[in-house]
């Protein structure tokens, strides 16, 4: 809501700008703005405004919605715990809160005409048209949880806290020692020497009973499931179905050349440049001059002229404004100026060729087969679209399926059962269209009920019908022990090098030194490149970089080697910060762009 906070929040002052904000205003006079506590309905009262738990929740799901489209991918609860997404969704109610007090305060508000045109200018809240829909409009707000005078007061508040923010940012400077420690902290390098502890350095795994193995399976039911199996019929019909009946004719193909003859025929261009003169005598004695040594730029210079000025652009012959002219010009060898042409307009002038483009051109004979080909999918596609619209007036009038689709020339099939993935109950490869777009349009179909008709990007139009769906089913544990079996040792084993690789930290910790571990391991100490806060590779992951860059210089720690099951156990060396002359005009420019 608040765009100037958003954008900060993105670089690299951004911590010290938003607290450098809260600081302003608790000395401006906004004291006790963050009264926190659960009290009644409310889960925060900010200097006397209570922040009420359903407000919280409506903002919290938006939140999380947001978060996960710029993410890709759906947050769950529990990632939005670890994440702690509820801490900073309450922390921007509290800062929105505390701006709308003070504005409040200050008397400033927004009128309803100006949050009408605010809100009709919204992308999100136009039609197909590209205007505003009021249809459109009530579902948004719905579906974010507000009612049409919520979200209206909403805007309202918003346009009212940029009032007061852009007052802030037009007189907020930022103090150059805090950007300086920022900067500092953000370009820090660290080194560390580690080991790294391999699977097989875990111990034994106890062997599970059936019991266990059993009680395992149905905690996974996700990876020892039969998948949904789906029974359909449908009717299709593709361009190869259609193909042996469409002829071209001669006609048909002189025809679409002749609309395509620009396509087909290219003439040649070029670019030209040409000083004019008044009479034929000025024109001649600037030959002259040129036949002497005089460049074309240095006369068109000396008459004033620029090289903009003097050119004609990229032209065909038939583009030049008369005939004389452009059988000249046309006849020109490249880069050599002419003798004086007469113009047009009584006048004369000296002309250059600077670029020859050449032209090109293919008969009828030269491009039937290509012709062909595309008049006969056009044709194809048209005998497609006749053949549907059959089906759906035939289905329309009550007939089967397979009727509907005899009538219009298409085929039906039946498919007895078949996984998202193409596969048929006993295993092998469902006989489907091979055609990328009908296997998720068969899973997206409604039991019961027909498709509508749809086409394809590779030309085919089908319609699809479900009979039936079976539900995944949790498989017996004698067809998937062997599978169950490895995936709680890879479990387990995992779980004991953790166990393992927090108690060799602990004692590299009191030793501090790597040297006892590695060799009681019978593996090397490596020693690292230089780390950034942002390494993320095979050897460090990005969790790991986090904790090497909280531990204190000595500091051991560890953590998994991405996804290769390893361990490591890393132990700081040496910390290095940057050296920063704070008159440096990139640093300056960085503190004044966002003061």
């Amino acid at each position: 809501m608040i765009q100037w906070m958003h954008a900060l929040s993105k670089s690299w002052v951004a911590t010290l700008l938003m607290g450098g904000l809260t600081l302003s205003f608790v000395v401006w006079g906004i004291a006790d703005v963050f009264t926190s506590g659960l009290t009644g309905s409310s889960v925060a009262t900010v200097g006397g405004t209570d922040i009420g738990q359903q407000e919280f929740q409506r903002a919290y799901r938006n939140f999380l919605r947001n978060q996960g489209q710029q993410m890709g991918t759906e947050i769950t609860p529990d990632m939005a715990q670890k994440m702690g997404l509820g801490q900073v969704t309450l922390q921007q109610m509290i800062s929105r809160t505390a701006l709308n007090n003070e504005a409040q305060k200050l008397g400033l508000t927004v009128s309803d005409a100006a949050v009408a045109q605010n809100v009709r200018a919204m992308a999100p809240f136009r039609g197909t048209l590209g205007q505003f829909d009021r249809r459109v409009f009530v579902q948004a707000i719905g579906a974010a949880g507000y009612s049409e005078e919520q979200f209206l007061e909403e805007i309202r508040r918003d346009m009212t806290r940029e009032q007061l923010t852009a007052a802030v940012e037009g007189n907020f400077v930022v103090p150059p020692t805090y950007a300086q420690a920022l900067f500092q902290y953000i370009n820090e390098k660290r080194a560390a020497d580690f080991v790294v502890l391999s699977p097989e350095q875990a111990g034994d795994v106890p062997v599970p009973s059936d019991a266990y193995l059993t009680a395992y399976v149905k905690l996974h039911p996700d990876r020892y499931s039969t998948p949904e199996y789906r029974d359909a019929d449908y009717a299709a019909i593709t361009p190869a179905d259609v193909m042996a009946g469409i002829t071209v004719t001669d006609a048909q193909l002189s025809q679409a050349y002749d609309a395509q003859k620009s396509t087909y025929v290219v003439a040649e261009k070029r670019d030209v440049q040409q000083i004019e003169f008044k009479t034929q005598g000025e024109a001649a004695a600037a030959s002259a001059q040129i036949k002497a040594g005089m460049t074309f730029e240095e006369l068109a210079k000396r008459r004033g002229q620029t090289e903009a000025q003097i050119s004609l652009g990229t032209l065909a012959q038939d583009e030049l404004p008369d005939a004389e002219r452009a059988k000249a010009i046309f006849a020109l060898p490249l880069n050599q100026v002419s003798e004086p042409i007469k113009t047009g307009f009584g006048g004369f002038a000296l002309a250059r060729v600077t670029k020859i483009t050449a032209g090109s051109s293919k008969t009828l004979a030269d491009v039937k087969g290509e012709l062909s080909k595309t008049l006969m999918t056009q044709l194809a596609g048209a005998k497609l679209v006749d053949a549907v619209n059959a089906y759906t007036d035939a289905r329309s009038g009550g007939a089967e399926m397979k009727d509907a689709a005899k009538k219009a020339g298409m085929k039906v099939s039946h498919l007895a059962g078949v996984d998202v993935t193409g596969m048929a109950k006993d295993g092998a490869h469902a006989d489907i269209p091979l055609d990328p777009e009908f296997l998720p349009a068969v899973f997206k179909g409604e039991v019961g009920e027909d498709t509508d008709p749809f086409a394809t990007k590779l030309g085919g139009y089908y319609t699809i019908h479900v009979n039936g769906v079976t539900p995944p089913k949790l498989k017996p544990l004698d067809q998937v022990r062997a599978q169950a079996l490895a995936d709680w040792n890879t479990e387990q084993r995992g779980k004991l090098l953790a166990t393992k690789a927090q108690a060799l930290a602990l004692q590299a910790a009191k030793d501090k030194s790597l040297d006892g571990i590695a060799k009681s391991l019978k593996v090397p100490v490596q020693h690292s490149p230089a780390l950034s806060r942002n390494t993320n590779d095979i050897m460090f992951s990005a969790a790991m970089v986090t904790k090497l860059f909280n531990a204190p210089a000595g500091g051991v720690d560890f953590g998994p080697q991405g996804s290769s099951g390893n361990y490591v156990i890393a132990r700081i060396t040496g910390i290095a910060h940057p050296a920063l002359n704070p008159r440096d005009q990139g640093f300056q420019g960085g503190v004044m762009r966002f003061s």
